[in-house]
């Protein structure tokens, strides 16, 4: 059956299509508090380290016990315009039970910063962390987040070759891949997306740099424009010689989509370290 979008904003609104959707963001912040204090009183967390001169420039980084096999960076959603890293501490608990350190930075939003200035931000985020800690370094990041991770295994990724090297996997988690359809919405008003932009910072309209291999993971439940990203970005990459493998998980919409996370043997978790 044909169809057509005539209301962009429903078409990526989330919270008013998932029932009880207004719980989210605010269902994150006490799990995620009490991970931090956790981690901090036993030593294995870092918080508010700086990777740039802005007042968001900081990432929190949280340690397994032992010294780590490789380093997780998790990226944060909220459309460019909302939120901090803060919401999501909790979801390190899976990776940090299988080795590795992960680093959750916050970015400066818009308006005040573009969208090509949160992914040069990001990529200054990432080189710090990797700094940090040795060895291989996974991406993941959810909804916003998933496509600045995509951006940095894009052929114009911000990364220094060194760090671009050490990239071992990137799973995007409800990532939106390409940007034209987001100059429909009205919150685009503060995001401030031109065509131009668009197109120089949409992972599907870019080149995977070589040997990228992406995971694009979404619930089965979420709104179909999101279901269509995600399978957009793993079928274009596919046909440009990267190694992807689209997602769409059982029972899941675009917030508990991040509930495995917090889970090391879940299948999320082993698509992260594959």
């Amino acid at each position: 059956m044909r169809h057509r979008i005539s209301d962009w904003d429903n078409a990526y609104a989330n919270g008013i299509n998932i029932p009880q959707g207004d719980r989210w963001p605010a269902a994150w912040v006490e799990p995620a508090r009490r991970y931090r204090e956790e981690l901090a009183a036993a030593g294995r967390a870092k918080l508010g380290l700086a990777y740039g001169e802005r007042p968001r420039n900081r990432f929190d980084l949280f340690l397994p016990e032992d010294t780590p096999e490789g380093l997780v960076v998790f990226v944060h959603g909220g459309f460019w315009i909302g939120l901090d890293n803060g919401y999501w501490s909790h979801y390190a608990q899976g990776a940090v039970a299988r080795g590795y350190a992960v680093a959750m930075p916050s970015y400066t939003l818009a308006p005040e910063n573009r969208i090509a200035g949160i992914t040069v931000e990001i990529g200054k985020a990432v080189e710090a962390a990797a700094g940090a800690i040795d060895g291989p370094v996974r991406l993941i990041g959810h909804s916003a987040g998933g496509h600045l991770v995509t951006r940095m295994i894009s052929a114009t990724s911000p990364l220094p070759e060194a760090v671009r090297g050490r990239i071992a996997n990137t799973v995007s988690l409800s990532g939106l891949h390409d940007l034209r359809p987001l100059i429909n919405l009205s919150s685009n008003a503060r995001m401030r997306i031109d065509r131009e932009e668009a197109y120089e910072e949409s992972p599907a309209l870019l080149e995977p740099l070589p040997g990228a291999r992406v995971t694009c993971w979404a619930g089965a439940g979420e709104r179909a424009e999101f279901i269509r990203q995600n399978a957009l970005l793993a079928s274009i990459w596919k046909g440009l010689g990267a190694e992807t493998e689209a997602v769409e998980e059982p029972d899941k919409h675009h917030f508990n989509v991040l509930d495995g996370m917090a889970d090391p043997t879940h299948p999320l978790m082993k698509a992260l370290f594959a």
